[in-house]
């Protein structure tokens, strides 16, 4: 435990050492399943090789609103104490896209009988392109706007711990680490490439032989944004039903110079997953918004499908739990 201690400082410390802005990276509601969209130590968790595929439509029927597709698969190796993940990301907003492709490796050491320690770091390229055509030149001077795509390239990097019992998790992560944080061409700015920040922890706690009960919350952290909070309820039912929700809120710790008209209360969101097959995971989240896009019907969809593609070998009892 005192080695899992000193490496949990020296995370704090990159965390205390990064800067920020405020334009924040694209987030799932389904992360709750899948740990690796925040955090590289989870790589390997499971101990089977896992793909997955989600797409978030955000806001719908909003001119511009987001819309996010991901593509991840991670699997074990030697005995379970290697990790390997690689995750593809593409995010579309309005006239801009973000997209990025990491590789992660994670080392597992396990601290005893049913619990482990993944210290992950994963890297990649990020690519931020802004599509003039969609820009009403209405809104910008003529020497600003030119035709065409502008493109620009940035490496990346991220780093988090993941440590898990057999009914308790804790992980705590940094992305972009690397990289230019402001990218400008022709005095646009295409994209803040910012420190990001995840503390997440959760459990799993019997309430009969048929139903158990999964509490859970994140904390992500960017500086020139709201504290964002979530709280998590998720009920098992038979091993085969996941049924629960999510809360999100905004929280202004030692941020004086936000809005004081900004709503705490961000979003809630309805989550359910099924195991179809022993292998196969469909899974659905519907957000309601709590914010000024409340009374506009601008709601969120996000689906997923997961398979994992090796005969279950698990050394623990949770690794299709957490």
């Amino acid at each position: 435990m005192k080695f899992f201690f000193k490496v949990l400082m020296g995370i704090c410390l990159l965390v205390c050492y990064g800067e920020s802005q405020s334009q924040q990276l694209p987030q799932f509601s389904q992360y709750i399943f899948n740990g690796l969209h925040i955090n590289p130590g989870y790589a390997g968790y499971k101990q089977e090789g896992y793909v997955q595929a989600t797409y978030r439509s955000q806001w719908t029927n909003f001119p511009g609103a987001p819309k996010t597709l991901s593509l991840s698969a991670d699997f074990s190796a030697n005995e379970g104490t290697m990790g390997f993940g690689v995750l593809f990301l593409n995010d579309e907003l309005g006239a801009a896209r973000t997209t990025g492709g990491l590789l992660t490796y994670a080392y597992r050491i396990q601290t005893g009988h049913e619990s482990f320690l993944g210290i992950g770091v994963s890297a990649g390229v990020s690519e931020y392109a802004l599509d003039h055509s969609m820009l009403d030149p209405n809104d910008y001077p003529d020497d600003v706007l030119s035709d065409g795509m502008t493109n620009l390239y940035t490496p990346n990097m991220n780093a988090g711990i993941f440590f898990n019992t057999s009914d308790f998790y804790i992980g705590l992560s940094a992305y972009n680490m690397i990289g230019k944080k402001q990218v400008k061409r022709e005095d646009i700015a295409l994209a803040y490439h910012d420190f990001h920040y995840y503390l997440t922890a959760g459990t799993l706690l019997p309430l009969s032989n048929a139903v158990k009960f999964k509490p859970s919350i994140l904390v992500k952290e960017v500086k020139g944004a709201p504290t964002n909070f979530d709280l998590n309820a998720m009920f098992l039912f038979h091993e085969r039903l996941w049924l629960g929700g999510s809360f999100r809120s905004n929280v202004k710790w030692w941020k004086d110079n936000l809005d004081d008209r900004l709503s705490n209360r961000n979003a809630v969101a309805l989550i359910l997953e099924l195991f179809a097959t022993p292998d196969l995971r469909i899974g659905y989240a519907y957000d309601q918004n709590l914010n000024v896009l409340s009374g506009m019907r601008h709601n969120s969809h996000e689906i997923s499908l997961g398979y994992y593609l090796s005969p279950r070998k698990a050394r623990m009892r949770n690794q299709r739990w957490f």
